[in-house]
Parts: C-alpha cells; structure tokens; sequence
C-alpha cells in the first residue's frame, strides 16, 4: 500500500505494483542492461558441470522476449550486444584467473557478434508478427545465431568453446541428429525450440503456428534417431589411459613423469593395445634426450603396447623453425616409432598471444604465452602393429568438428584426446572439455578417448556412448577400457557442415526479400507545408 501523500506507480488498469515496477526497471538504461547480462548468461547452465542439458530448449526465451520488447533498432541491438558479452563470460568464466580483467575486453568485443543478431529478432519477433513472420522467425533466428557461432568458432576469436548444440552431449537422440549434422544441426534445433516457444509465450496469434513448428521439430528428431544411418561394429580395442594428477612445485615436470611410469608399470599384463599419455606428460625433445626415450621405450616393452605421450618442449624443425611445439608421439619397444603430430590450432592467449605486438601487455596482466608456440602443418593418422589406426587431438583441437571429421576422412578408427587443465582444475572447464568426446564421436561414428594429465579422463563410443567410469580432477591413477570400433562413415564425415550452408542460404533469402520489399514499398510523402492565412500566419486545422 502507499504511504499517505505517496502516489501509487504508475502502470496499466488492474496490473500489481511489483509487475509495474518490474516493467519501469527494464525501461531503465541500467536495469535492461543488467537484465540483457543474465539472460545471455542463462544458457551456461545447461554446459557441464550443472549439465542442466534441458534447459538449453528455454534458456535463450527470456532473452527474446526482451529483445522483442526493445521498441527500437538501437535498443535491440544494445539488448543482443549486452546479452552476447553475458554469455561469454558465463561460458569462459574459468579463464578469469589466467586473463584477469582481459576476459571482459575481451567479452566486450565478441558480444559485438550478437548485436546484428538482436536486429534480427527484433524484426521478426517485434510488435504483432503474424502467422508467415512467425513461421518464418522459427527458421531464421536459428540460422542467424548459427552465424555468430561460425565466426567465433575461428581459432583467432576462441574457438568453438560454448556452442550450445555442445550441452546435449549426452541426450541419445541429439547424439542421433549429431551424426546426420554435427554439433551445428543439434544448435539449429536448440535454438528453433527456444524461439517457437517465445512466440507460443508471447504472440497469441501465432500459438498455433508455432505449436505446429514443435511438432514438427519433435518428430524430425525422432525420425533422425530411428532412421538415420550408424557405423556398424567391427571389435575392440583394450586402451588404457594414464593420468598422474595435479603435481606442483619445484621438479614437477620430472615428478609428473615419474609417476606416469608408476602407473603405467601397473598395466604390465593387462593385455592392452595402446597406453595414451596426457597432454605435457614430457617436456623434453625424445629425439634429443635418449635417456628420457629409453625410459617410455622400456615401458612399452614391458606392457606390451605402444605409449603414445605428448611432448611440451623445444624443437628444431628445419632452418627456420625453432621453438616449443605441442607434439603427440608414438613410441614403441624400440623408441619412438617417428609418427607424431604437431598440434595444429593453439590457444589464443594460453599458447599464444594474437597480434602480440598490439596485445603483449596482456601478459602483464595474467598468465598469458610469455612465448608462442609453433604449429603443425597437418593431421597425423598413426598406425599400430596390429592394425588400429588412431587418430590424435591436443587438448583446444578436441573442440573443432572440422578436425576430428579430418581424421575420420583419414581413415582414423579410433580418435585420442591428450589434454591437461591443471590451471582449472576447480572450475567447470574439466567436465565440459571431457563431454566435447561425446560429440565429436557421434559426428563421425569413432570412438574417442578423451586422456588428461590432470582433469577428467573418459571414453566414448562409436554412437557417443559412455564407455567405462571416467577418472576425475582429484584422480591419480591408470584406467582400462575396452573400447568399441566402428566401421562405416556418418552422414556428416560424408556430408560435412551442411547445416552451415543451410543457415547461410535461409539468411539471404530472408535479407532478399526483405530488401526487394523495401524496394518495392513507396516511401511515404514528405508532408507538406501549412497554408497561410491572410495575416501571414500558419494555418491551424480546424480553424
């Protein structure tokens, strides 16, 4: 109630005090901002670890229907720009203590990517959308934030960290549409859902149209799930994965190696095929240091398996190619077997800074590359004696579908992961980066082992399938697993990101018919001047 000589807010007939309030707060400049940060924010929280995969079907509506309530183009675009940098820095929060204040610059600058986005809704879901606008927005707000997710999935700008067909990684039939259209077809679908149930929310004439859209998308699901073509069962593979945990202090990278051969003795007998290192599990050159390959050599002799480790160490490559690569290696009885692979796409800021000449004050700032690393120039498919080929990732590249398809193209049967996330170890990243196997196997029907030096270990069959227990961010241990082959391609190996090209083709038809409509409406007539009286003055209407 107002206190006595206080005026009641003001609002429409019949509406509460609180609804009033709520409705003068996002017509304030701070209060929609802040409105616009939570709900791009929202969608974080169906990624590992909450993995509330469920709410990513509603978690883009309230941010919508702020959008749709914008009123202007300016103001939508500042709703999708603000709701853009929420979403980033909700989904990269775990970069914080590495980037410290860069990570909002940097949110700042990749949240620019929604604003055209914020247009886009605006047009479509603004005002009184009829039915055909309505249908229309169900295929085109997708496709437009579709586009955002390919141009921030470049290497230079983060990589496709955060993509949100990524949070079904665990839903059957998303893993289903994954091999038909990779992780792109799965967010078209994500974002369809979000979009259909706005209009169901917000538009009463459109309930029914979009009602129908749901439908329809509910049943193209189940029909991919039933019907769309999986590689077939061709045996096994005993692969295990060593994971020696979190070592720090002084002599950690000799203390990490020691314990990986501690753990690795411990497989003597167990009958496996390959035993897979983590990221940064040697930090010496092997080609260089005989006693350090002597050492891996004897291990792989005495399990009976090649050891494929990883090596974070100073390198010469040619005349001109000196410097600290990321590099998988295959070693066997004998020593290294020469198959290796030089990680390809790095990790801006972590492995190297962007533009350092403009941004190498970011390394005063946080932990930013005090040094870049050098690139490979290719993807590697290593052969074993007994005839499995497998295919190797390095940490940041397990993210990239076009990669792991590469691979799958290659001949690859089975792809490996070598990962290490000991500087967020307490974050959400671990079980996020983990889960990105799940995918990357449904894509391509290959079962993929995802092994880490400190953070989570799992496998994943052929269809995205669970294979075993993973080993955690507190483990120290080593872990076996028979491990599911496939044979056959998937529909997105042969096809590829057909999706991509998909939203693109539905964009410039709607920005064409959009343009030719504007072309063909008259502008309206200027008005024209008031006539005079005799005295001189305009003339007023109805005098």
């Amino acid at each position: 109630m107002p206190m006595r000589g206080e005026r009641p807010p003001a609002g429409r007939p019949g509406e509460s005090g609180a609804r009033t309030y709520g409705r003068q707060l996002l017509r304030s400049r701070t209060g929609r901002g802040a409105a616009a940060l939570c709900a791009g924010a929202l969608p974080a929280l169906a990624f590992p670890a909450p993995s509330l995969w469920w709410l990513a079907h509603v978690a883009l509506v309230p941010w919508l229907l702020l959008i749709r309530s914008a009123g202007t183009g300016r103001r939508a675009a500042a709703d999708g720009w603000l709701g853009g940098v929420g979403f980033v820095l909700a989904v990269h929060h775990w970069l914080m203590p590495s980037l410290h204040v860069f990570i909002v610059v940097l949110a700042a600058l990749l949240g620019l990517l929604w604003a055209p986005w914020g247009l886009l809704v605006a047009r479509l879901l603004g005002g009184s959308p009829s039915v055909r606008r309505s249908v229309a927005a169900v295929a085109v707000v997708p496709s437009g934030w579709l586009m955002i997710e390919l141009v921030r999935s470049w290497e230079g700008l983060g990589g496709p960290w955060g993509l949100l067909g990524a949070s079904q990684w665990d839903v059957p039939p998303a893993l289903r549409v994954a091999s038909v259209g990779g992780v792109w077809l799965v967010g078209l679908g994500v974002v369809a859902a979000n979009t259909a149930l706005a209009l169901l929310i917000a538009v009463p004439a459109a309930r029914t149209a979009a009602a129908a859209c749901l439908l329809a998308g509910a049943v193209a699901v189940g029909a991919t799930a039933v019907w769309a073509p999986q590689p077939h069962d061709s045996g096994t593979a005993r692969i295990a994965v060593v994971q020696p945990g979190v070592v720090e202090g002084p002599g950690s990278v000799e203390r990490r190696f020691t314990r990986g051969e501690e753990l690795t003795r411990g497989l003597a007998g167990r009958d496996v095929d390959l035993v897979v290192w983590g990221e940064s599990s040697v930090g010496v050159d092997l080609s260089r240091s005989r006693a350090t390959a002597d050492r891996v050599a004897a291990l792989s002799r005495l399990v009976g398996a090649e050891v494929l480790v990883n090596m974070d160490a100073r390198r010469t490559d040619g005349p001109d190619r000196t410097g600290i690569f990321k590099s998988a290696v295959l070693v066997g009885p004998e020593g290294p077997t020469g198959d290796r692979y030089d990680k390809m796409r790095l990790v801006p800021f972590g492995e190297y800074v962007p533009a350092r000449a403009v941004l190498g004050w970011a390394t005063s700032v946080g932990k930013a590359a005090g040094e870049d690393r050098l690139r490979g120039s290719g993807p590697v498919v290593m052969d074993l004696p007994d005839g499995l080929r497998v295919g190797p990732l390095v940490c940041f590249e397990s993210a990239f579908p076009d990669m792991s398809r590469q691979l799958a193209k290659d001949g690859a049967q089975l792809l490996v992961a070598q990962s290490s996330t000991s500087t967020f170890q307490h974050s959400w990243a671990p079980a996020q980066h983990a889960s990105l196997g799940a995918l990357r196997a449904a894509e391509t029907g290959r079962p993929m082992v995802h092994a880490t030096l400190t953070g989570v270990s799992a496998v994943y069959g052929p269809r995205g399938e669970r294979v075993g227990g993973q080993l955690g961010t507190d483990a120290s241990g080593a872990a076996v697993y028979d491990v599911p082959l496939a044979g056959g391609t998937t529909l997105y190996v042969r096809l590829g990101a057909w999706p991509v090209y998909g939203a693109l083709a539905v964009l410039a038809v709607f920005l064409g018919a959009a343009g030719l409509r504007s072309f063909r409406t008259p502008a309206p007539p200027r008005p024209g001047r008031p006539a005079r009286t005799a005295g001189g003055s305009p003339e007023r209407p109805g005098h």
